[in-house]
């Protein structure tokens, strides 16, 4: 697996995280598929089944991804961290209640919170609370250190009816990578739930987006 690495060193209250993103995915082992319910005909499949042999993503049983189930936030943070190669640090105190030191997703909420990528709701992250298309394309944004837009008007007439300025030149980031086409050709529906097949092909796509090194064009 072919990686840039890089570090960010954010110190907060003795609090140290390295950031080490992907920037390849293995292609050799991609076809070993132990998920009874993804298909070959399924439009995520081939993310789910590359991001899964990289250790990135993992199964909701041993032999289910169920690609159609909302993704929590707990996921999202756990995946992307995965993909970021980041890890927080044995000492680190828990910032959400929410989120004890014994939990699955401990390491990655820390970590991700601790670098600014990942927000919680007072001492709350809420990790079975579900995502929004729109949080992760704040997520996929500052985690992956894309160049951010500074358009506030996009190709989605549902986008640009949203009151958040920034929530816009995030999307629009996505579309300016290659990331998202939206979920037609004029609407990329912000406030739907996530699902765990779309996490998949958002995460794949924003780490080969991260790989090519693509030329951002801003969309007038």
């Amino acid at each position: 697996m072919k990686r840039i690495f890089y570090t960010t060193i954010i110190t907060l209250a003795l609090i140290v995280a390295t950031i080490i993103p992907l920037t390849g995915l293995s292609v050799e082992a991609s076809t070993k598929n132990p998920f009874t319910d993804v298909k070959e005909s399924n439009s995520h499949a081939k993310a789910i089944l590359n991001l899964y042999n990289n250790g990135i993503i993992t199964g909701t049983t041993a032999t289910t991804y169920e690609p159609g189930k909302p993704a929590t936030r707990g996921e999202a943070a756990l995946f992307l961290a995965n993909a970021l190669g980041l890890r927080g640090i044995a000492d680190q105190k828990t910032l959400f209640k929410d989120v004890p030191s014994s939990s699955k997703y401990y390491d990655a909420v820390t970590a991700l919170s601790n670098v600014g990528i990942v927000n919680g709701y007072g001492d709350e992250f809420r990790p079975n609370a579900t995502l929004t298309r729109a949080q992760l394309a704040k997520m996929l944004t500052i985690g992956f250190e894309l160049l951010q837009s500074t358009q506030t008007k996009t190709k989605f007439m549902d986008v640009n009816k949203l009151t958040d300025e920034a929530t816009k030149q995030y999307i629009q980031t996505l579309v300016d990578y290659g990331i998202t086409k939206g979920t037609t050709a004029t609407t990329f529906s912000p406030n739907m739930k996530l699902t765990r097949g779309q996490l998949a092909t958002f995460l794949y796509n924003a780490i080969e987006a991260k790989s090519d090194d693509l030329t951002v064009i801003s969309v007038e």
